[in-house]
C-alpha cells in the first residue's frame, strides 16, 4: 500500500507541516468528506470557506463536465462565453460595474491595489499609499504580505514592498490620522477572518466610507472570505449599509475551482489596455463553475439560508459558552463563526474533533473557526455541536 505521508515528506515543500492533519481525504458529498480508510467526517472547514454549495454539487459538477468537454483554456486574446456570463451576473447582482478575473484571492487583491495606484496616479496627483488594518490578511505574494497587517507573515521576507500603512481595525480616528496626500485607498475586510473572525463596531465601516468620500480616496473591500453569501447576504458590504469602490472575491465563487475576481465602480475602472492581464484568469472552465455556483446561489436564496442556519449555530455555540466557563467568546455572522477560549486549547480541541469525525479550523492557539458549506442543515449543526460538547467536556476532565 502506498504511504502517502512518506511521499509528502519526501517530495513536498514543508510549507504546511504545522497545519496538516493526519488524514487523507479522497471524496466529498455535500457537507461530508471521506478519507482513504472509509471514515466519514462532517466538514465545517469547507476548504477554508470555499465549498459554498458543498462538495460535488450536481449543478457545478455538470457545468464543469460540460465545459471540460468543450473548451478549458484559451488566452484573453479571444472572447469566451462563460467569462462574459459570469461578469454580467456579478455586475447585475452587485453595486459594481466592471470585472476582471484572476486565479486566486491574492491575485484579485494585487489587481485591486494596482488599480487603486493607477487611479491615484491619474486622479490624485500620484497618490499611491494604501491603508490596511492590523490583524488583516490579504494574501501571500510579496505585495499582499506587505498589505497584511501581521508582522509574522512579513518578517521572513524583509524587505517587503513599501506603500502600505497598518492601523487598528475598528478605530476610525487612527485611520484618519494615517491618511495624507499620498493615500489613494483604504483596504479592509468587512469581517476579519484569518485572525479570528473579528467583527468591527457597527458604525465603523459607514464611518470609513464617509471618510473616504471626504478625503477623495478609494474604499477597497476584501470580500474573499466574506462574499458569496458567507455572512448571510450575498456580499458582506450589504451587512453594513455601504458600497465599496472596489471589491475582491475568490474562495466560494466557483465552489472549489480556483478563481478570483476584481470588481470596480465604472469611474474607478481606469486600467488601459496592457495595464493588467492574466494567462489563466477568466478561463472558460473556472468561469463556467463560477457562473453555475453564483446562479444557483441567487436563484435558491442560499445567503438567506446561511443567515438562518448561522443564527441557529450561533445560538447553540452560546449554549456551550454558558456550559463551559473557559469559553471566552462566541462571535461571527452567518456561517463564519469562531469560539475563543481562555486557554490555548485550540490544538487539543482540533485533534479531538477530528477523532470524532468533525473537521474544524484552529484559527488561533486559543480559537476555533467554523466555515461550513452554506447548505448545511440544523441536523448538521446539532451533530457538530454535540461533538464539540463531547470534546470540551473531555478537555476539562
Amino acid at each position: 500500500m502506498t504511504d502517502w505521508y512518506e511521499i509528502e515528506k519526501k517530495y513536498y515543500m514543508r510549507t504546511f507541516e504545522a497545519v496538516r492533519l493526519p488524514v487523507i481525504l479522497i471524496r466529498g458529498k455535500g457537507a461530508r468528506v471521506w478519507d482513504d480508510q472509509g471514515k466519514v467526517y462532517l466538514d465545517f472547514v469547507g476548504g477554508w470557506a470555499v465549498t459554498s454549495l458543498g462538495h460535488a454539487h450536481p449543478v457545478v459538477t455538470k457545468a464543469i463536465n460540460r465545459q471540460a468537454g468543450q473548451l478549458i483554456q484559451t488566452s484573453n486574446q479571444f472572447y469566451t462565453i462563460p467569462q462574459l456570463q459570469l461578469a454580467e451576473l456579478l455586475v447585475k447582482n452587485s453595486c459594481l460595474q466592471r470585472v476582471f478575473f484572476a486565479n486566486s484571492g491574492t491575485e484579485a487583491n494585487e489587481g485591486a491595489v494596482k488599480l487603486a495606484r493607477r487611479w491615484g496616479k491619474l486622479k490624485k496627483n500620484g497618490a499611491h499609499e494604501v491603508i490596511t488594518a492590523l490583524n488583516s490578511f490579504h494574501g501571500r505574494t510579496l505585495a499582499m504580505t506587505a498589505a497584511t497587517g501581521q508582522s509574522r507573515f512579513q518578517e521572513p521576507y524583509q524587505p517587503v514592498p513599501a506603500g502600505f500603512k497598518h492601523v487598528e481595525y475598528g478605530n476610525i480616528e487612527e485611520l484618519k490620522k494615517a491618511t495624507n496626500e499620498q493615500t489613494c485607498a483604504v483596504m479592509l475586510e468587512p469581517v476579519q477572518g484569518e485572525s479570528g473572525v473579528n467583527i468591527p463596531p457597527p458604525d465603523y465601516l459607514p464611518a470609513v466610507r464617509r471618510w473616504c468620500d471626504q478625503s477623495n480616496i478609494l474604499l477597497i473591500l476584501d470580500e474573499i472570505q466574506t462574499g458569496m453569501g458567507r455572512l448571510g447576504t450575498l456580499w458582506g458590504y450589504q451587512q453594513f449599509g455601504i458600497e465599496p469602490d472596489i471589491m475582491t472575491l475568490a474562495k466560494g465563487l466557483a465552489n472549489g475551482v480556483p478563481i478570483g475576481a476584481l470588481l470596480a465602480k465604472e469611474e474607478v475602472s481606469v486600467f488601459a489596455p496592457g495595464d493588467h492581464g492574466s494567462t489563466f484568469g477568466g478561463n472558460p472552465l473556472a468561469c463556467a463553475a463560477g457562473y453555475a455556483t453564483l446562479k444557483y446561489m441567487i436563484e435558491n436564496n442560499i445567503p438567506e439560508q446561511a443567515k438562518k442556519i448561522g443564527e441557529y449555530f450561533y445560538g447553540e455555540l452560546q449554549k456551550l459558552k454558558q456550559k463551559y466557563s473557559f469559553i471566552k467568546s462566541v462571535r461571527g455572522k452567518g456561517l463564519l463563526l469562531a469560539v475563543e477560549f481562555e486557554k490555548e486549547i485550540g490544538s487539543a480541541a482540533l485533534h479531538s474533533c477530528l477523532k470524532y469525525g468533525l473537521l474544524v479550523n484552529k484559527v488561533k492557539p486559543n480559537a476555533l473557526r467554523f466555515m461550513p458549506p452554506l447548505i448545511i442543515t440544523r441536523n448538521d449543526v446539532d451533530e457538530a455541536v454535540q461533538i464539540l460538547d463531547r470534546v470540551l467536556d473531555e478537555i476539562i476532565v
